[in-house]
């Protein structure tokens, strides 16, 4: 058998740590896996078999440079976990020896970076060395402390690539989480380390400028309490920052301003870096001065978010959100509520501003949750000595009245079209619910909306959101869910890029799924939920609801496309389908009638003398009038062609129209929620297969037993309202009325009519006259639907074919039951 190459190793080991957070049955082999082939002591002689375990390793941390490194930690985590009370730690021992060896390499790494035709390939390597011990030091940072003084003169790296960069970042993380556990460090190595950080704050970009700082802020708050060194650099940038602000009130339009950009965007930064790991209204920066340093720098940043230049308003905000991880109180002030809540609310503003102010808010949640993890590991320690109440309340109350201010605004940054919007609103609001900041029912048609996101990462961590409400508190995505069909609606529609194109309800992929099935799947289990839930969605085509045609297409289109299981679930759908056509359908022929028939005497305006014969004939209407509302089965016998019996009934309709189209364009808009439902029903009826009979046969009170088998969907079946569709598309709702339009809806209205004749037919007419009442229904459906034949595929069984139950039709009697 051929050896699997070095590449193909490192793949097939990316695969499975992926699974690290799995379920327990393929965690526990990932945990077994890993801890057989990285994590077990290897024999000291053995410096083959540790040089292969490094650089697979390093491999495949390298191999996931822009996926993360949660799996890496997670596994480090379970592993040294598993064996805290046991008295034998191979894990740990093993993670002691790849850290010893991991600095040997990178020595190595470092001596051949000299020879250029392999500095590129060196590089890399060094860089991911450097990553996997940062990764060890944010589990482990103990195992490093021996380490740390030969981790320094990294720090003087010349960057001249973006992996030169990395491996200061990298340095900078290690001794942050390293200097402070070392006993009585040197001073010089401490002052080496300050010095060095300095200039590479003053010299580099933003990346480098936030890790230095944290670095520093480490360094001196735990160890060297070197206050003076950070004031001289705080007063640097902000004393320039305030002259800036001077120049720029006295002459917005100066050169001088523009040629000092560069200046002001890097004070603007670090200023808010240093107020990030610096108190600097403690008396060891500002000694017995009275000035209230954070208000003023407050003042400073704010002033600069309303300057001209987008990106000097970005940089404020970023420095504004780094100031506010040391006091989250300032956010409470009305002058940040107001540019927070109007750039999060404001659809012109710019989407770089509404990223920024996200992840401002993103970033001040983990550092909270951070922290509170740390006092929750701190409590543990002394929880067994001393009887203490949970630490943190203070704390979490402010993140609690902080999200509760901005809550609603970032709930409707979901309304974008930019999906990193989304994206950083959508992490905003996971990290707020797993920190139990708000009541999570809020929240839920958000996530019920951002489910149905097109891209998929977003719509799993939506869903994933739900399933852990669901946990905790069972009914809440039950008693949201048709706000939160409706709201997904509304961010289909902010996603939507050609406005023309109407609004569809499933993924138009291979797939066709709905994109509610993940709703729908969660709440189908329980029966009551679920026909609650359906019974809801069906009343919005009630005419009465008022519900516009676009959403009406868009849960038609959910209806058509959810992840049924049991027969009972779309029989149920049909046998309510009915039910609201029999209401609706009369109540809209009936509303359009009245609209001829009033008109009609408003133009005849009978006098006087006229009244009385009026009065005594007040239910007759004209005769061309009576001829179009006569049953169709009469007409029949009296016309010998259909075709010119129909064309008579258009003109005798078209007679009695009123000048005004408002009715006609009203009929036409209400009729699409009746059309989409009878669609609606020939497709869920075709596509599992019912015949008429079982569908007439079917009755809601019926045990839950009896209609539980498993649907034969069949393949290639889709759904495709044309008559909505074009109805949309060619924007008829506000389009002019043309004499052809004008025809095809009143055949439109003389099709409903023949339909809602033969909706309920009459159980006690002759066997003749019941076929000719289906044929008659079957008839103007499939002219409602624009030539779709109404026939079913097949009867479900051979029972069924022969009970040839056909008599009640697809309607099915709705006065019958």
């Amino acid at each position: 058998i051929e050896q699997p190459t070095f590449p193909k190793i490192t793949e097939m080991c990316v695969k499975m740590i992926r699974r690290v957070n799995d379920e327990e049955g393929i965690k526990k082999l990932v945990n077994e896996t890993f801890q057989k082939l990285w994590f077990t002591p290897t024999p000291h002689h053995d410096k083959e078999a540790m040089t292969r375990k490094i650089l697979n390793i390093t491999d495949v941390v390298a191999a996931c440079r822009d996926t993360g490194y949660d799996w890496f930690e997670q596994l480090l985590q379970n592993l040294l976990k598993s064996e805290e009370e046991a008295s034998y730690k191979p894990v740990k021992k093993a993670c002691t020896q790849l850290v010893d060896n991991l600095v040997e390499h990178i020595l190595k790494y470092e001596e051949s970076l000299s020879d250029s035709d392999t500095r590129g390939v060196n590089s890399g390597c060094l860089v991911a060395c450097i990553t996997t011990l940062f990764l060890f030091s944010k589990i482990r940072p103990q195992l490093m402390v021996k380490h740390a003084m030969t981790m320094q003169p990294y720090l003087t790296t010349k960057c001249s690539t973006q992996n030169d960069f990395m491996v200061i970042c990298n340095v900078a993380k290690i001794l942050e989480l390293v200097v402070p556990l070392m006993e009585h460090p040197s001073e010089t190595f401490l002052a080496t380390i300050e010095e060095d950080l300095m200039k590479l704050i003053i010299k580099y970009g933003m990346t480098v400028v936030q890790h230095c700082v944290s670095c520093l802020g480490a360094i001196v708050n735990k160890v060297t309490q070197n206050y003076k060194f950070v004031w001289a650099c705080f007063n640097r940038y902000y004393g320039a920052l305030s002259r800036l602000k001077r120049q720029h009130q006295e002459d917005p339009n100066s050169t001088i301003l523009t040629a000092n950009k560069p200046a002001l965007l890097r004070s603007l930064f670090t200023v808010g870096a240093l107020c990030r790991h610096f108190n600097f209204d403690q008396e060891d920066f500002k000694g017995n001065s009275k000035v209230n340093i954070k208000d003023k720098v407050l003042e400073l940043l704010m002033y600069f978010t309303k300057h001209s230049d987008e990106e000097v308003q970005t940089k404020a905000i970023i420095g504004l959100g780094f100031a506010f991880i040391q006091h989250p109180s300032l956010m409470f002030e009305q002058e940040v509520k107001t540019l927070y809540n109007s750039i999060l609310s404001d659809k012109n503003c710019s989407v770089n501003l509404k990223i920024q102010v996200l992840k401002n808010l993103q970033t001040y949640l983990q550092e909270e949750d951070t922290r509170m993890q740390q006092a929750d590991r701190d409590w543990k320690k002394v929880a067994k000595q001393e009887d203490l109440k949970e630490m943190g309340d203070v704390s979490s109350g402010m993140s609690s009245s902080i999200m509760q201010l901005y809550l609603k605004q970032v709930l409707e940054a979901f309304f974008h079209a930019q999906s990193s919007v989304r994206h950083f609103a959508l992490n905003v609001i996971a990290l707020t619910l797993n920190q139990g900041l708000i009541h999570p029912v809020q929240c839920v048609p958000y996530l019920i909306a951002m489910g149905t996101d097109p891209e998929p990462s977003m719509r799993n961590k939506a869903d994933q959101q739900l399933v852990e409400i669901d946990k905790k508190y069972a009914g809440f995505i039950h008693m949201k869910a048709v706000a939160g069909m409706k709201m997904s609606y509304q961010v289909q529609q902010a996603i939507n890029t050609c406005p023309k194109d109407p609004v569809r309800g499933f993924r138009q992929d291979e797939s066709s799924s709905a994109l509610c099935s993940h709703l729908y799947s969660m709440i189908r289990g329980n029966r009551q939920h679920r026909r609650a839930f359906l019974i809801s969605l069906l009343n919005l085509f009630d005419d009465t609801a008022k519900t516009e045609v676009n959403m009406l297409l868009y849960i038609a289109d959910n209806l058509a496309c959810f992840p049924y299981q049991t027969q009972e679930e779309p029989l149920f759908i049909m046998h309510h389908i009915d039910i609201t056509l029999s209401v609706s359908g009369s109540n809209l022929l009936q509303s359009f009638k009245e609209s001829m028939v009033k008109d009609k005497k408003k133009e005849m305006k009978p006098s006087s003398d006229e009244e009385t014969e009026s009065d005594s004939n007040s239910g007759s209407e004209s005769e061309s009038e009576e001829e179009a509302s006569k049953p169709r089965r009469s007409r029949k016998r009296a016309h010998s062609d259909s075709d010119s019996e129909e064309e008579n009934d258009i003109n005798a309709v078209l007679k009695c129209l009123p000048e005004n189209s408002a009715p006609l364009i009203e009929f036409a808009n209400v009729s699409q929620g009746i059309l989409l439902l009878l669609m609606l029903k020939q497709h869920l009826k075709n596509l599992c297969g019912f015949s008429d009979s079982k569908i007439q046969k079917y009755s809601p009170s019926e045990a839950a037993k009896v209609y539980d088998k498993a649907i034969n969907r069949k393949a290639g079946i889709h759904f495709c309202p044309k008559q909505t569709l074009d109805f949309l598309q060619s924007d008829m709702a506000n389009s002019k009325i043309t004499e052809e339009v004008k025809r095809s809806i009143v055949k439109q209205y003389l099709d409903f009519k023949l339909l809602m004749e033969h909706l309920d037919p009459d159980e006690e007419e002759e066997d003749g006259e019941v076929s000719a009442s289906t044929s008659a229904r079957n008839k103007a459906i499939t002219s409602l639907l624009g030539g779709a034949s109404p026939k079913n595929n097949a009867a479900e069984t051979e029972d069924e074919e022969s009970d040839g139950e056909e008599r009640g039709g697809g309607a099915s009697g709705v006065r019958r039951r």
